[in-house]
């Protein structure tokens, strides 16, 4: 089966990279090519060549502005022959807008498959993501293969536009946690407690949590390359908010908390994992 991948950011790179060493056939493409430097596997030089070939394409984007473009582009993946090919789409989209992906691949002969990841890095390096999965089911089961080597655990939900909403919701709970608990340490600190220790107590008690252990290193040492940004987690609370708008349902929480994580915006560090939002706490 040959898988083309388009998106080589810091999940998707890790992706690839875990697909690539689990003996698949890949070929890459992005946007700036250099990323696909040191794979080892061959690289397009457009999505529409990318699709050329492929039985499977893989997008890892950041946006529903990027899918748009490499999806519906001048050189986009449906400007060429991808009549049968099954569009597996990881990345977070917007509700509304992941609606007519659906309809411009199925308007191509393409079937497209919304499956937003929840995960970072690590267990992307390993096969371990969650995938939840919109899409018809034929396509969902005949992707399983390759969505397996992806995820461990699978959520097919079906509906159109469900997968992504289940997304947004989860990315609530990530985000709220992280900010919390980066407050937790900052005033641990203040109050005079070592940053490790402060840490540890909380992971023995109210803090414990698979966020809070996997950020342990970054926040003790203040190390915060990027896994997952700021600025995606940014991204992905206003879409909810727009999500809660058309449910016609407030936001409390995850407004207040989409609101702390633009403050890395004005502070120029969105860049760099979300757990860096610990400096906005630690400035106070």
């Amino acid at each position: 089966m040959k898988i083309g991948f388009a998106g080589l950011g810091h999940l998707g790179s890790a992706i690839a990279q875990h697909l690539i060493a689990e003996h698949m056939e890949l070929t890459v493409w992005n946007r700036t090519t250099g990323k696909a430097a040191g794979l080892g596997v061959p690289v397009a030089n457009s999505p529409r060549e990318l699709m050329d070939g492929s039985d499977i394409i893989i997008m890892n984007l950041f946006d529903s502005d990027a899918v748009d473009v490499v999806m519906n582009g001048p050189d986009g993946l449906l400007s060429g022959d991808c009549r049968g090919t099954i569009i597996i789409d990881t990345t977070t989209n917007h509700f509304e807008r992941v609606l007519a992906f659906h309809e411009q691949a199925r308007g191509h002969g393409a079937r497209y498959l919304e499956c937003p990841v929840l995960g970072s890095i690590i267990p992307a390096s390993a096969g371990k993501l969650t995938v939840v999965v919109s899409g018809e089911k034929t396509s969902f089961d005949e992707a399983k293969p390759v969505l397996s080597k992806i995820g461990s655990t699978l959520y097919y939900l079906g509906e159109p536009a469900l997968a992504t909403k289940m997304k947004l919701i989860n990315n609530l709970v990530l985000g709220s946690f992280m900010a919390t608990c980066a407050e937790a340490v900052a005033l641990g600190e203040a109050a005079g407690v070592e940053r490790a220790r402060v840490i540890d107590i909380l992971l023995s008690g109210a803090g414990n949590s698979m966020i809070l252990s996997a950020k342990k290193e970054k926040l003790v040492n203040e190390e915060f390359s990027t896994h997952f940004s700021s600025a995606l987690i940014y991204k992905d609370l206003h879409y909810l908010q727009d999500l809660c708008r058309t449910m016609r349902r407030p936001l409390f929480i995850g407004s207040t908390v989409k609101e702390i994580f633009a403050m890395t915006r004005s502070r120029e560090i969105d860049d760099l994992d979300f757990s860096a939002v610990y400096r906005i706490f630690k400035e106070i």
